[in-house]
Order: structure tokens, then C-alpha cells, then sequence
């Protein structure tokens, strides 16, 4: 069945976001972003819903696609929510999140027609450095482990195709051996500061080589922090810009995490989806 739907469409260092401003069912979810974010629709790297929070402290819901958690995402919403309310000057906004248990904090400030958004992030459960036996190699990797997801963190020399592929494999092999939402592989130059970040959400196999991803630099923060045992405040440069993070280490763990970037509005509008469920 055709139908229309309402949405933004948002730039956070071109990890191109789109967010759904209507009601829809969450059963639709998934049809609805398959849709979306096809190069033949209004395309992007990912989709967001928009819904009333449980929480009285919160300003509003996002309800990711593939229920994961996503930090641009929630950087998209904090601007919408601040464009929409007209806000000017510094504003803090609390944003209930999937794949998050904790209120996810934003601070959003005006600047022309962009918002610079800083967001703090879930806490990692786990950091650990493995080496693993991958196609007859041996892989030197550190584990960034989440309540809701998964980061490897894979230190490189440079980007190539053989290393993207290996990356698509490994991403899926773990889709299948684990029940988080969201699997990043992330490949760092520790020497250029450079992050090239594959995203694959199971649920929607949807699999994005994305030009900026938030969460993957806070990881690459917390890595880095975790391995010198000691605050990092780090620009993480990416295909579509650097993203700023910061890390703070207290007694042997990271005690807070954080990224900070620039969001603009690109798009907002109608568009008409086939939904069947």
C-alpha cells in the first residue's frame, strides 16, 4: 500500500540522516527505511523515528530502524528540535534513544544556518585487545563492547580494497555470531588521525561505508584513551569531516564519552513509500 510519510532530512558531517516526523507504526520500520534510504528515494545513510518519550525528562524519542543506537542520529535530532522550537544561543536537550538505557544529553548552539551539537554517548562495557586468525591472517584488534552494540577497531597504514572487503565479511560473520544491533568495523590511521567506519545493522542488512559516524569516533576515544590511560580529546577526521571527541579515563575505565560536530537541514517534506505491514 502507498503511502505518505513527513521527514527531515539532516547533514551531520555528511552522514546523511533522515528523520520521520509522523506517526508510524513500528512494524513499518523497517519497510519504510529500506525505502528511504535507497539511492532511488530520498536516500541516506539511515533512518530515525521520531516518537513521544516515556520519560518526563525527555524532550523527545528516537526510535532507530534497526532499534540501534546512533550518535549523528541524535545529534539530527537535537538540531530538528532546536529549529523547530526557534532555539537560540546554547540549549541542553535529553533525548530517550534505542539501543541506550540512559537519557542521552545533548548541547545544541546556533550558528547561522548549522547547530553545533555536543552529545555524551553510553559508556563502553568492555575495551580489550584480541588477536584473531581472519582468512589464514592474523589480526591485531581492540573490541569496543556496548550494551546495545559493537566496535573492532582495526589499526591500518592505509585504505584499501582487499581491507574493505575483509571488513564486509567480518561485519556480517559477527551479525550472525552476535545478538547486538549494530556491528562497526573501523579502520584507523593512527598516524593521520583518518577513520574509515563500515556500519551493518543486522536487522535491516543494511551494510554503509559512512562518510561520518559518531559513535565509531567516540569508540576511537575511548580506544586511545583506554590504551594510554589518560583523557583524549581527538578530531577524528572521516570521508565527510572530522568529528571532535572526547574520552576521560579514571581508575583503570572511561568514565564519560562524547562527540561534538555541526548539523545543518537540508530537506523536509513529503515522501511515498510502499508499506505493507
Amino acid at each position: 500500500m502507498r503511502e505518505e510519510i513527513d521527514f527531515v532530512k539532516l547533514n551531520p558531517t555528511q552522514n546523511m540522516t533522515v528523520l520521520v516526523t509522523g506517526n508510524k507504526s513500528y512494524e513499518s520500520y523497517k519497510e519504510i527505511a529500506a525505502e528511504v534510504m535507497a539511492y532511488d528515494h530520498v536516500h541516506a545513510e539511515q533512518v530515525g523515528f521520531i516518537e513521544k518519550p516515556g520519560n518526563e525528562k525527555a524532550d523527545a524519542r528516537l526510535q532507530m530502524a534497526g532499534d540501534e543506537f546512533c550518535g549523528n542520529a541524535c545529534m539530527s535530532l537535537a538540531a530538528f528540535i532546536a529549529i523547530e522550537k526557534e532555539l537560540e544561543g546554547e540549549n541542553e536537550l535529553f533525548l530517550e534513544v534505542s539501543g541506550s538505557e540512559c537519557l542521552i544529553k545533548c548541547r545544541v548552539t546556533k550558528h547561522e544556518d548549522q547547530y553545533c551539537c555536543e552529545v555524551n554517548l553510553p559508556l563502553p562495557e568492555k575495551i580489550k585487545a584480541e588477536t584473531i586468525v581472519y582468512e589464514k591472517e592474523e589480526l591485531e584488534i581492540v573490541i569496543v563492547s556496548y550494551s546495545g552494540f559493537l566496535h573492532i577497531v582495526v589499526e591500518v597504514d592505509q585504505f584499501n580494497e582487499k581491507m574493505k572487503r575483509k571488513g564486509q565479511a567480518l561485519a556480517r560473520l559477527l551479525g550472525l555470531s552476535s545478538d547486538r544491533k549494530l556491528i562497526g568495523i573501523l579502520f584507523y590511521n593512527p598516524q593521520t588521525k583518518e577513520l574509515l567506519p563500515l556500519i551493518y545493522v543486522p536487522k535491516l542488512d543494511s551494510m554503509v561505508w559512512e562518510r561520518g559516524c559518531g559513535s565509531g569516533a567516540a569508540s576511537i576515544g575511548a580506544c586511545l584513551a583506554w590504551k594510554n590511560k589518560t583523557r583524549v580529546a581527538a578530531a577524528i577526521k572521516q570521508p565527510g569531516g572530522s568529528i571532535k571527541t572526547t574520552a576521560n579515563y579514571e581508575n583503570g575505565r572511561i568514565t564519560s564519552l562524547s562527540i561534538k560536530g555541526s548539523v545543518e537541514l537540508v530537506a523536509k517534506g513529503k515522501a511515498f513509500v510502499d508499506i505493507t505491514k
